[in-house]
Protein backbone atom coordinates (compact mmCIF):
# COMPACT_ATOMS: atom_id res chain seq x y z
CA UNK A 1 0.00 0.00 0.00
CA UNK A 2 1.26 3.22 -0.98
CA UNK A 3 1.71 5.96 1.82
CA UNK A 4 0.67 9.43 0.51
CA UNK A 5 2.83 11.93 1.64
CA UNK A 6 1.44 15.37 2.01
CA UNK A 7 2.98 18.68 0.49
CA UNK A 8 4.93 21.55 1.90
CA UNK A 9 2.64 23.75 2.84
CA UNK A 10 2.85 27.37 0.46
CA UNK A 11 4.05 27.73 -3.13
CA UNK A 12 5.41 24.89 -3.22
CA UNK A 13 1.88 22.58 -2.80
CA UNK A 14 0.34 23.99 -6.20
CA UNK A 15 3.46 23.23 -8.07
CA UNK A 16 4.76 19.92 -9.29
CA UNK A 17 7.95 17.93 -7.59
CA UNK A 18 10.84 19.25 -7.80
CA UNK A 19 10.46 23.19 -7.91
CA UNK A 20 12.73 25.03 -5.72
CA UNK A 21 11.35 28.32 -4.31
CA UNK A 22 12.76 31.25 -2.78
CA UNK A 23 11.57 34.37 -1.59
CA UNK A 24 12.00 37.13 0.90
CA UNK A 25 15.33 39.31 1.59
CA UNK A 26 17.69 36.61 2.33
CA UNK A 27 16.51 33.88 0.08
CA UNK A 28 15.76 35.63 -3.18
CA UNK A 29 16.44 39.20 -3.45
CA UNK A 30 20.51 38.82 -1.32
CA UNK A 31 20.94 35.44 -3.50
CA UNK A 32 20.75 37.45 -6.69
CA UNK A 33 22.67 40.51 -5.72
CA UNK A 34 25.38 38.59 -4.43
CA UNK A 35 25.79 36.42 -7.80
CA UNK A 36 25.62 39.98 -10.10
CA UNK A 37 28.23 41.46 -7.65
CA UNK A 38 30.35 38.36 -8.16
CA UNK A 39 29.96 38.55 -11.56
CA UNK A 40 30.48 42.08 -12.01
CA UNK A 41 34.04 41.45 -9.94
CA UNK A 42 35.19 39.07 -12.44
CA UNK A 43 35.35 41.63 -15.76
CA UNK A 44 35.78 44.87 -13.15
CA UNK A 45 40.17 43.63 -13.62
CA UNK A 46 39.49 43.96 -17.08
CA UNK A 47 38.50 47.75 -17.31
CA UNK A 48 40.82 50.38 -19.10
CA UNK A 49 44.18 50.51 -20.92
CA UNK A 50 45.62 48.65 -17.93
CA UNK A 51 42.80 46.10 -17.49
CA UNK A 52 44.28 42.27 -17.46
CA UNK A 53 43.01 39.74 -20.29
CA UNK A 54 40.84 37.01 -19.25
CA UNK A 55 41.73 33.13 -20.60
CA UNK A 56 38.26 31.76 -21.79
CA UNK A 57 37.65 28.08 -22.79
CA UNK A 58 34.22 27.64 -24.51
CA UNK A 59 32.28 24.70 -24.71
CA UNK A 60 33.81 23.78 -27.97
CA UNK A 61 37.20 24.01 -26.24
CA UNK A 62 37.81 27.18 -28.42
CA UNK A 63 40.35 29.51 -26.30
CA UNK A 64 39.67 33.43 -26.23
CA UNK A 65 42.78 35.61 -24.70
CA UNK A 66 40.83 38.75 -24.16
CA UNK A 67 39.77 41.90 -21.95
CA UNK A 68 36.35 42.79 -23.66
CA UNK A 69 33.69 42.13 -21.61
CA UNK A 70 31.84 41.64 -24.81
CA UNK A 71 33.78 38.16 -25.65
CA UNK A 72 33.88 36.96 -21.80
CA UNK A 73 30.20 36.92 -21.51
CA UNK A 74 29.39 35.80 -24.89
CA UNK A 75 31.62 32.97 -24.37
CA UNK A 76 31.01 32.15 -20.60
CA UNK A 77 27.89 30.50 -20.79
CA UNK A 78 26.07 32.52 -17.44
CA UNK A 79 23.75 29.87 -15.82
CA UNK A 80 22.27 32.40 -13.16
CA UNK A 81 19.11 34.13 -13.78
CA UNK A 82 19.95 37.13 -12.08
CA UNK A 83 23.58 37.49 -13.39
CA UNK A 84 21.68 36.90 -16.93
CA UNK A 85 19.45 39.96 -16.67
CA UNK A 86 23.34 41.93 -16.57
CA UNK A 87 24.63 39.95 -19.84
CA UNK A 88 21.11 41.02 -21.37
CA UNK A 89 21.98 44.75 -20.36
CA UNK A 90 25.38 44.15 -21.88
CA UNK A 91 24.54 43.28 -25.28
CA UNK A 92 21.84 45.95 -25.76
CA UNK A 93 24.89 48.34 -25.06
CA UNK A 94 26.74 46.39 -27.78
CA UNK A 95 24.06 46.26 -30.19
CA UNK A 96 23.34 49.81 -29.58
CA UNK A 97 26.55 51.69 -29.51
CA UNK A 98 29.59 48.70 -30.17
CA UNK A 99 31.14 49.69 -26.55
CA UNK A 100 31.17 50.11 -23.44
CA UNK A 101 29.84 46.75 -22.24
CA UNK A 102 32.09 46.34 -19.15
CA UNK A 103 30.44 50.06 -18.01
CA UNK A 104 27.25 48.46 -17.74
CA UNK A 105 28.17 45.51 -15.62
CA UNK A 106 30.48 47.09 -13.53
CA UNK A 107 27.97 50.33 -12.52
CA UNK A 108 25.10 47.77 -12.67
CA UNK A 109 27.21 45.24 -10.11
CA UNK A 110 28.52 48.73 -8.07
CA UNK A 111 24.86 50.06 -7.64
CA UNK A 112 23.55 46.40 -6.52
CA UNK A 113 26.71 46.38 -4.17
CA UNK A 114 25.58 49.70 -2.56
CA UNK A 115 21.59 48.87 -2.72
CA UNK A 116 22.25 45.52 -0.24
CA UNK A 117 24.03 47.78 2.34
CA UNK A 118 20.69 50.40 2.08
CA UNK A 119 18.35 46.87 2.44
CA UNK A 120 20.23 46.21 5.83
CA UNK A 121 19.60 48.97 7.18
CA UNK A 122 15.80 48.54 6.22
CA UNK A 123 15.00 50.79 3.33
CA UNK A 124 12.89 49.35 1.44
CA UNK A 125 13.65 48.23 -2.33
CA UNK A 126 10.63 50.51 -3.81
CA UNK A 127 12.69 53.64 -2.37
CA UNK A 128 15.63 52.25 -3.42
CA UNK A 129 14.29 52.05 -7.09
CA UNK A 130 12.73 55.27 -6.56
CA UNK A 131 15.99 56.81 -5.94
CA UNK A 132 18.05 54.75 -8.49
CA UNK A 133 15.36 56.16 -11.32
CA UNK A 134 15.56 59.93 -9.85
CA UNK A 135 19.21 59.84 -10.09
CA UNK A 136 19.33 58.61 -13.68
CA UNK A 137 17.09 61.03 -14.71
CA UNK A 138 19.16 64.11 -12.89
CA UNK A 139 22.89 62.25 -14.54
CA UNK A 140 21.06 62.11 -18.05
CA UNK A 141 19.93 65.79 -17.48
CA UNK A 142 23.41 67.03 -16.45
CA UNK A 143 25.88 65.28 -18.72
CA UNK A 144 25.05 66.81 -22.04
CA UNK A 145 26.56 70.03 -19.62
CA UNK A 146 30.15 67.64 -19.92
CA UNK A 147 30.53 67.90 -23.67
CA UNK A 148 34.21 68.94 -24.33
CA UNK A 149 34.52 67.99 -27.66
CA UNK A 150 32.65 67.44 -30.91
CA UNK A 151 33.41 65.97 -34.18
CA UNK A 152 30.80 68.11 -36.67
CA UNK A 153 33.09 66.16 -39.92
CA UNK A 154 32.96 62.71 -40.52
CA UNK A 155 35.36 63.19 -43.05
CA UNK A 156 38.28 65.09 -41.52
CA UNK A 157 40.06 62.51 -40.17
CA UNK A 158 41.96 64.78 -37.18
CA UNK A 159 38.42 64.99 -36.06
CA UNK A 160 37.98 61.58 -35.78
CA UNK A 161 41.08 59.97 -35.08
CA UNK A 162 41.09 62.36 -31.69
CA UNK A 163 37.37 60.10 -30.90
CA UNK A 164 38.71 56.65 -31.60
CA UNK A 165 41.70 56.55 -30.12
CA UNK A 166 40.42 56.58 -26.60
CA UNK A 167 38.28 53.83 -27.79
CA UNK A 168 41.06 52.00 -29.14
CA UNK A 169 43.40 52.43 -26.31
CA UNK A 170 41.10 50.89 -23.82
CA UNK A 171 41.65 47.70 -25.90
CA UNK A 172 45.60 48.22 -27.14
CA UNK A 173 47.27 50.36 -24.89
CA UNK A 174 50.44 52.00 -26.96
CA UNK A 175 49.00 50.83 -30.46
CA UNK A 176 46.41 52.77 -30.42
CA UNK A 177 47.30 55.78 -32.67
CA UNK A 178 48.77 53.09 -35.29
CA UNK A 179 45.00 51.10 -35.07
CA UNK A 180 42.76 54.40 -34.82
CA UNK A 181 44.97 55.53 -38.36
CA UNK A 182 43.74 52.24 -40.05
CA UNK A 183 40.12 52.74 -38.90
CA UNK A 184 39.92 56.28 -39.64
CA UNK A 185 41.19 55.14 -43.58
CA UNK A 186 38.53 52.52 -43.74
CA UNK A 187 35.79 54.63 -42.68
CA UNK A 188 36.44 57.29 -44.41
CA UNK A 189 36.59 55.77 -47.47
CA UNK A 190 33.40 54.55 -47.73
CA UNK A 191 31.94 57.41 -45.95
CA UNK A 192 33.26 59.65 -48.80
CA UNK A 193 31.34 57.75 -51.64
CA UNK A 194 27.91 58.92 -49.96
CA UNK A 195 26.32 62.03 -50.12
CA UNK A 196 26.22 64.02 -46.89
CA UNK A 197 22.34 63.17 -46.07
CA UNK A 198 23.35 59.53 -46.23
CA UNK A 199 25.93 59.52 -43.62
CA UNK A 200 23.87 58.44 -40.38
CA UNK A 201 23.56 54.76 -42.73
CA UNK A 202 26.98 54.34 -42.15
CA UNK A 203 27.41 50.21 -41.97
CA UNK A 204 29.96 48.50 -40.12
CA UNK A 205 30.03 45.56 -42.15
CA UNK A 206 31.15 47.37 -45.08
CA UNK A 207 34.71 47.67 -43.29
CA UNK A 208 35.72 43.75 -43.95
CA UNK A 209 38.85 42.44 -41.96
CA UNK A 210 41.19 39.85 -42.90
CA UNK A 211 43.84 38.51 -40.58
CA UNK A 212 46.87 36.55 -41.86
CA UNK A 213 49.36 34.84 -40.03
CA UNK A 214 53.06 36.14 -40.10
CA UNK A 215 54.68 39.89 -39.47
CA UNK A 216 53.58 42.02 -37.11
CA UNK A 217 51.20 44.31 -36.27
CA UNK A 218 53.16 47.48 -38.08
CA UNK A 219 52.88 45.53 -41.52
CA UNK A 220 48.99 46.03 -41.28
CA UNK A 221 47.32 48.10 -44.34
CA UNK A 222 44.11 48.83 -45.60
CA UNK A 223 42.97 48.37 -48.94
CA UNK A 224 39.91 49.61 -50.77
CA UNK A 225 37.95 46.86 -51.72
CA UNK A 226 38.20 42.96 -50.74
CA UNK A 227 41.06 40.22 -49.99
CA UNK A 228 40.01 36.87 -49.89
CA UNK A 229 42.50 34.12 -48.15
CA UNK A 230 42.35 31.61 -51.19
CA UNK A 231 43.79 31.09 -54.84
CA UNK A 232 42.58 31.30 -58.16
CA UNK A 233 41.11 28.14 -59.84
CA UNK A 234 42.24 28.82 -63.22
CA UNK A 235 45.82 29.71 -64.90
CA UNK A 236 45.05 33.69 -64.71
CA UNK A 237 46.13 35.80 -61.88
CA UNK A 238 45.34 38.97 -62.78
CA UNK A 239 42.89 41.59 -64.53
CA UNK A 240 42.84 44.93 -65.20
CA UNK A 241 39.57 47.23 -65.39
CA UNK A 242 37.77 43.60 -64.89
CA UNK A 243 34.45 43.59 -65.31
CA UNK A 244 32.69 40.91 -62.61
CA UNK A 245 30.33 38.28 -63.49
CA UNK A 246 29.06 36.29 -60.09
CA UNK A 247 27.02 33.10 -59.79
CA UNK A 248 25.63 31.69 -57.03
CA UNK A 249 25.62 27.89 -59.01
CA UNK A 250 28.60 25.75 -59.60
CA UNK A 251 30.18 26.52 -63.10
CA UNK A 252 30.17 22.78 -63.71
CA UNK A 253 28.00 20.64 -66.38
CA UNK A 254 24.48 20.68 -65.23
CA UNK A 255 23.39 17.62 -64.36
CA UNK A 256 20.03 16.18 -65.88
CA UNK A 257 16.71 16.19 -63.76
CA UNK A 258 16.20 12.35 -64.39
CA UNK A 259 18.24 9.30 -64.17
CA UNK A 260 18.32 6.57 -66.83
CA UNK A 261 20.61 4.17 -68.10
CA UNK A 262 22.40 4.45 -71.61
CA UNK A 263 23.81 1.05 -73.51
CA UNK A 264 27.52 2.47 -75.40
CA UNK A 265 28.47 -0.26 -77.65
CA UNK A 266 31.44 1.71 -79.39
CA UNK A 267 33.88 4.46 -78.63
CA UNK A 268 32.16 6.59 -81.43
CA UNK A 269 29.16 6.62 -79.25
CA UNK A 270 30.98 7.22 -76.15
CA UNK A 271 32.65 10.12 -77.81
CA UNK A 272 29.45 11.66 -79.09
CA UNK A 273 27.74 11.28 -76.01
CA UNK A 274 30.18 13.61 -74.01
CA UNK A 275 30.56 15.98 -76.70
CA UNK A 276 26.85 17.14 -76.81
CA UNK A 277 27.36 17.80 -72.87
CA UNK A 278 30.67 19.75 -73.66
CA UNK A 279 29.33 21.72 -76.30
CA UNK A 280 27.01 22.62 -74.21
CA UNK A 281 28.81 23.99 -71.21
CA UNK A 282 31.67 25.45 -73.88
CA UNK A 283 28.55 27.84 -75.70
CA UNK A 284 27.60 28.66 -72.06
CA UNK A 285 31.25 30.28 -71.43
CA UNK A 286 31.25 32.05 -74.81
CA UNK A 287 28.31 33.44 -74.41
CA UNK A 288 29.81 35.06 -70.67
CA UNK A 289 32.77 35.76 -72.07
CA UNK A 290 30.92 37.64 -74.81
CA UNK A 291 28.53 39.40 -72.80
CA UNK A 292 31.96 41.73 -71.37
CA UNK A 293 32.91 39.93 -68.22
CA UNK A 294 36.41 39.23 -67.59
CA UNK A 295 36.31 37.53 -64.37
CA UNK A 296 33.74 34.85 -62.84
CA UNK A 297 32.92 34.82 -59.38
CA UNK A 298 31.33 31.10 -58.11
CA UNK A 299 29.60 30.35 -54.46
CA UNK A 300 29.82 26.76 -56.16
CA UNK A 301 32.48 24.38 -57.16
CA UNK A 302 34.38 24.73 -60.63
CA UNK A 303 34.57 21.57 -63.00
CA UNK A 304 37.59 20.68 -64.50
CA UNK A 305 35.52 20.98 -68.06
CA UNK A 306 34.53 24.48 -67.13
CA UNK A 307 38.26 25.73 -66.23
CA UNK A 308 39.20 24.31 -69.20
CA UNK A 309 36.83 26.81 -71.34
CA UNK A 310 37.57 29.30 -68.96
CA UNK A 311 41.21 29.44 -69.79
CA UNK A 312 40.57 28.84 -73.56
CA UNK A 313 38.22 31.96 -72.86
CA UNK A 314 40.77 34.23 -70.88
CA UNK A 315 38.29 34.59 -68.23
CA UNK A 316 39.67 34.85 -64.26
CA UNK A 317 37.72 32.03 -62.06
CA UNK A 318 37.84 33.06 -57.64
CA UNK A 319 35.63 30.87 -55.99
CA UNK A 320 33.84 32.14 -52.59
CA UNK A 321 32.27 29.73 -50.68
CA UNK A 322 30.81 31.60 -48.12
CA UNK A 323 27.48 33.49 -48.98
CA UNK A 324 28.15 35.90 -46.89
CA UNK A 325 30.96 37.15 -48.32
CA UNK A 326 29.96 36.89 -51.48
CA UNK A 327 27.09 39.04 -51.32
CA UNK A 328 29.18 41.36 -49.57
CA UNK A 329 31.54 41.45 -52.99
CA UNK A 330 28.53 42.38 -54.80
CA UNK A 331 27.97 45.29 -52.54
CA UNK A 332 31.77 46.20 -53.42
CA UNK A 333 31.74 45.49 -57.07
CA UNK A 334 28.18 46.59 -58.18
CA UNK A 335 27.21 43.02 -59.41
CA UNK A 336 23.89 40.77 -59.69
CA UNK A 337 24.42 37.33 -57.91
CA UNK A 338 22.82 34.87 -60.40
CA UNK A 339 21.60 31.27 -59.67
CA UNK A 340 21.80 29.97 -63.06
CA UNK A 341 24.69 29.71 -65.56
CA UNK A 342 23.51 32.12 -67.94
CA UNK A 343 25.24 34.97 -69.43
CA UNK A 344 24.91 38.52 -67.32
CA UNK A 345 23.50 41.41 -68.73
CA UNK A 346 25.22 45.14 -68.45
CA UNK A 347 22.95 45.88 -65.59
CA UNK A 348 24.20 42.17 -64.17
CA UNK A 349 28.19 42.72 -64.10
CA UNK A 350 30.06 44.47 -61.90
CA UNK A 351 33.74 46.28 -62.37
CA UNK A 352 36.70 47.11 -60.18
CA UNK A 353 39.93 48.11 -61.17
CA UNK A 354 41.89 45.34 -60.51
CA UNK A 355 41.51 41.50 -59.69
CA UNK A 356 45.12 40.20 -58.53
CA UNK A 357 46.46 37.36 -56.91
CA UNK A 358 49.35 38.88 -54.08
CA UNK A 359 51.46 37.33 -51.51
CA UNK A 360 51.24 38.16 -47.79
CA UNK A 361 53.67 36.93 -46.29
CA UNK A 362 53.23 33.16 -47.17
CA UNK A 363 49.69 33.18 -47.89
CA UNK A 364 47.90 33.77 -51.39
CA UNK A 365 45.40 36.14 -51.28
CA UNK A 366 42.86 37.56 -54.22
CA UNK A 367 42.24 41.11 -54.25
CA UNK A 368 39.35 43.13 -55.73
CA UNK A 369 40.89 46.56 -55.84
CA UNK A 370 38.68 49.36 -56.31
CA UNK A 371 39.80 53.29 -56.46
CA UNK A 372 39.27 55.02 -53.09
CA UNK A 373 36.70 57.51 -54.88
CA UNK A 374 34.45 54.19 -55.83
CA UNK A 375 35.00 52.30 -52.74
CA UNK A 376 32.17 50.74 -50.78
CA UNK A 377 33.77 48.43 -49.11
CA UNK A 378 37.55 48.56 -47.85
CA UNK A 379 39.27 45.63 -45.61
CA UNK A 380 41.76 45.90 -43.04
CA UNK A 381 44.32 43.35 -43.37
CA UNK A 382 45.86 42.51 -39.48
CA UNK A 383 49.01 40.86 -39.72
CA UNK A 384 50.24 39.13 -35.75
CA UNK A 385 52.32 36.30 -34.66
CA UNK A 386 48.83 34.45 -33.29
CA UNK A 387 45.81 33.87 -34.16
CA UNK A 388 44.38 35.21 -30.44
CA UNK A 389 46.69 38.42 -30.72
CA UNK A 390 44.72 38.87 -34.07
CA UNK A 391 41.46 38.30 -32.91
CA UNK A 392 42.00 41.16 -30.12
CA UNK A 393 43.24 43.75 -32.09
CA UNK A 394 40.01 42.97 -34.55
CA UNK A 395 38.06 43.67 -31.16
CA UNK A 396 39.62 46.85 -30.96
CA UNK A 397 39.80 47.68 -34.28
CA UNK A 398 35.44 46.80 -33.95
CA UNK A 399 35.27 48.95 -31.37
CA UNK A 400 36.97 51.75 -33.64
CA UNK A 401 34.38 50.91 -36.28
CA UNK A 402 31.85 51.16 -33.83
CA UNK A 403 32.54 54.53 -32.39
CA UNK A 404 32.93 55.82 -36.11
CA UNK A 405 29.43 54.74 -36.38
CA UNK A 406 28.09 56.33 -33.42
CA UNK A 407 29.91 59.49 -34.25
CA UNK A 408 28.29 59.51 -37.52
CA UNK A 409 24.83 59.98 -35.55
CA UNK A 410 26.27 61.99 -32.18
CA UNK A 411 29.85 63.76 -32.58
CA UNK A 412 29.85 64.71 -28.91
CA UNK A 413 32.40 63.75 -26.55
CA UNK A 414 32.93 64.05 -22.58
CA UNK A 415 35.98 63.96 -20.77
CA UNK A 416 37.42 60.42 -20.04
CA UNK A 417 40.23 59.13 -17.56
CA UNK A 418 37.03 59.04 -15.02
CA UNK A 419 36.43 62.56 -14.99
CA UNK A 420 33.23 62.72 -16.38
CA UNK A 421 32.69 59.98 -13.65
CA UNK A 422 33.75 61.83 -10.85
CA UNK A 423 31.98 65.80 -11.86
CA UNK A 424 28.48 63.03 -11.99
CA UNK A 425 29.16 61.94 -8.56
CA UNK A 426 29.71 65.62 -6.88
CA UNK A 427 26.56 66.81 -8.84
CA UNK A 428 24.37 63.58 -7.87
CA UNK A 429 25.49 63.89 -4.30
CA UNK A 430 24.82 67.47 -3.96
CA UNK A 431 21.25 66.81 -5.40
CA UNK A 432 21.00 64.14 -2.84
CA UNK A 433 20.69 67.09 -0.31
CA UNK A 434 18.25 68.46 -2.12
CA UNK A 435 15.57 65.57 -1.99
CA UNK A 436 13.33 65.28 1.12
CA UNK A 437 12.69 61.32 1.59
CA UNK A 438 14.20 57.97 2.11
CA UNK A 439 15.62 58.18 -1.46
CA UNK A 440 18.16 60.26 -0.79
CA UNK A 441 20.07 57.81 0.53
CA UNK A 442 19.96 55.95 -2.87
CA UNK A 443 20.74 58.90 -4.58
CA UNK A 444 23.69 59.42 -2.19
CA UNK A 445 24.83 56.17 -2.88
CA UNK A 446 23.86 56.35 -7.04
CA UNK A 447 26.83 58.72 -6.62
CA UNK A 448 29.09 57.23 -4.60
CA UNK A 449 28.48 53.76 -7.10
CA UNK A 450 29.81 56.42 -10.20
CA UNK A 451 33.62 56.72 -7.75
CA UNK A 452 33.91 52.78 -8.80
CA UNK A 453 35.49 53.89 -12.01
CA UNK A 454 38.22 56.01 -11.13
CA UNK A 455 38.41 53.67 -8.51
CA UNK A 456 39.35 50.45 -11.02
CA UNK A 457 41.10 52.26 -13.30
CA UNK A 458 43.53 53.23 -10.47
CA UNK A 459 43.56 49.82 -9.09
CA UNK A 460 44.28 48.39 -12.40
CA UNK A 461 47.39 50.70 -12.78
CA UNK A 462 48.56 49.75 -8.87
CA UNK A 463 47.75 53.11 -7.65
CA UNK A 464 46.12 53.70 -4.13
CA UNK A 465 42.57 54.39 -5.11
CA UNK A 466 41.52 56.32 -2.15
CA UNK A 467 44.23 58.63 -2.57
CA UNK A 468 43.02 59.31 -5.63
CA UNK A 469 39.58 59.87 -5.45
CA UNK A 470 40.53 62.53 -2.64
CA UNK A 471 42.81 64.48 -5.38
CA UNK A 472 40.03 64.29 -7.78
CA UNK A 473 37.53 65.71 -5.75
CA UNK A 474 39.59 68.05 -4.75
CA UNK A 475 40.27 69.52 -8.48
CA UNK A 476 36.68 69.16 -9.16
CA UNK A 477 35.96 72.02 -6.50
CA UNK A 478 38.35 73.83 -7.92
CA UNK A 479 36.26 74.18 -11.24
CA UNK A 480 39.05 71.41 -12.71
CA UNK A 481 35.70 69.40 -14.18
CA UNK A 482 37.77 67.74 -17.05
CA UNK A 483 40.44 66.56 -14.66
CA UNK A 484 41.00 62.12 -14.47
CA UNK A 485 43.30 59.39 -13.34
CA UNK A 486 46.36 59.68 -15.13
CA UNK A 487 46.88 55.95 -16.03
CA UNK A 488 51.04 56.47 -16.62
CA UNK A 489 51.71 58.04 -13.45
CA UNK A 490 54.08 56.15 -11.35
CA UNK A 491 54.13 56.53 -7.41
CA UNK A 492 51.68 59.04 -6.01
CA UNK A 493 48.00 59.31 -7.64
CA UNK A 494 48.69 61.56 -10.50
CA UNK A 495 45.33 63.49 -12.03
CA UNK A 496 45.35 64.50 -16.00
CA UNK A 497 43.36 67.07 -17.71
CA UNK A 498 41.62 64.99 -20.02
CA UNK A 499 40.70 67.88 -22.29
CA UNK A 500 44.28 69.02 -23.20
CA UNK A 501 45.72 65.19 -23.78
CA UNK A 502 42.23 64.79 -25.67
CA UNK A 503 40.98 61.68 -23.92
CA UNK A 504 37.86 61.53 -24.81
CA UNK A 505 34.46 59.45 -24.12
CA UNK A 506 31.73 59.04 -26.65
CA UNK A 507 29.00 60.73 -25.17
CA UNK A 508 26.28 58.35 -26.91
CA UNK A 509 28.27 55.27 -24.70
CA UNK A 510 27.72 56.49 -21.44
CA UNK A 511 24.07 58.03 -22.07
CA UNK A 512 23.12 54.35 -23.23
CA UNK A 513 25.54 52.50 -20.85
CA UNK A 514 24.15 54.37 -17.74
CA UNK A 515 20.37 53.69 -18.87
CA UNK A 516 20.97 50.15 -19.21
CA UNK A 517 23.32 49.64 -16.29
CA UNK A 518 20.71 51.21 -13.85
CA UNK A 519 17.37 49.60 -15.67
CA UNK A 520 19.50 46.00 -15.49
CA UNK A 521 20.62 46.80 -11.49
CA UNK A 522 16.33 47.70 -10.61
CA UNK A 523 14.59 45.01 -12.23
CA UNK A 524 16.99 42.21 -10.11
CA UNK A 525 16.21 44.71 -7.08
CA UNK A 526 12.34 44.24 -8.09
CA UNK A 527 12.72 40.73 -7.71
CA UNK A 528 11.14 39.09 -4.71
CA UNK A 529 10.76 35.54 -5.51
CA UNK A 530 12.42 33.15 -7.80
CA UNK A 531 10.61 29.85 -9.02
CA UNK A 532 11.96 27.55 -10.56
CA UNK A 533 10.94 24.90 -12.59
CA UNK A 534 11.92 21.22 -12.20
CA UNK A 535 14.41 20.43 -15.69
CA UNK A 536 12.82 18.54 -18.16
CA UNK A 537 14.24 15.34 -18.32
CA UNK A 538 16.93 14.39 -20.79
CA UNK A 539 20.13 12.29 -20.55
CA UNK A 540 21.60 11.83 -17.83
CA UNK A 541 25.35 13.80 -17.15
CA UNK A 542 28.08 10.79 -17.72
CA UNK A 543 29.74 9.48 -14.25
CA UNK A 544 26.42 9.50 -12.70
CA UNK A 545 27.45 13.41 -12.45
CA UNK A 546 24.34 16.35 -11.22
CA UNK A 547 24.17 19.26 -12.68
CA UNK A 548 25.28 22.30 -10.45
CA UNK A 549 21.74 23.26 -10.15
CA UNK A 550 21.25 20.00 -8.36
CA UNK A 551 23.87 20.38 -5.93
CA UNK A 552 22.65 23.20 -4.36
Amino acid sequence: MALHVPKAPGVTQMLKDGVRYFSGLEEAVFRNISACKLFAQSVRTAYGPNGMNKMVINHLEKLFVTSDAATIIKELDVEHPAAKLLVLASEMQEAEVGDGTNFVIIFAGALLDAAEELLRLGITTSEIVEGYEVALEKTLEELPKLVIYEAKDCNNIEQIKAGITTAIMSKQYGKEDFIANLVCQACISILSTNSPASNTTFNVDNVRICKILGSGLHSSQVIQGMVFKRHVEGDITKTVNAKIAVYTCAVDITQTETKGTVLIKSADELMNFSRGEEVMLESQIKSIAESGATVIVSGGKFGDMALYYLNKYNLMAVRVPSKFDLRRLCKAVGAVALSKLIPPTKEELGSTDTVHVDEVGDTNVVVFQLHQQDSRISTIIIRGSTDNYMDDIERAIDDGVNTFKAITRDGRFLPGAGATEIELASRIASFADTIPGLEQYAVRKFSSALEVFPKTLAENSGTQASELLSKLYASHKEGNINYGFDIESSGAAAIIDAEKNRIFDLYLTKFWALKYAVNAACTVLKIDQIIMAKRAGGPKLPGGKTNSDDEA
